[in-house]
């Protein structure tokens, strides 16, 4: 069987890395480019508080099963 070339207009069939984005000083620390790179960033916002919003609901959960979890069980 023959084979056929791309179209023209085909894009590669494997994902390119995306662009970083340039340092804003030089001088910074890791922690703090993490910071800003992985947790303020914009884009990345929406699922770092679905992230919280479950572990804070964990949080509370365990919580109150610990301080009121007498109450819960029958006598």
């Amino acid at each position: 069987m023959a084979r056929r070339a791309a179209p023209a207009n085909a894009t590669p069939a494997f994902f390119t890395a995306p662009p970083r984005r340039q340092i804003a000083d030089p001088n910074e620390s890791a922690l703090s480019r993490f910071i800003r790179e992985q947790i303020t960033a914009p884009e990345k916002l929406p699922g770092n508080i679905s992230i919280m919003t479950g572990v804070s609901v964990f949080a509370a959960g365990i919580f109150v099963a610990r301080t009121w979890g007498d109450m819960l069980v029958p006598a």
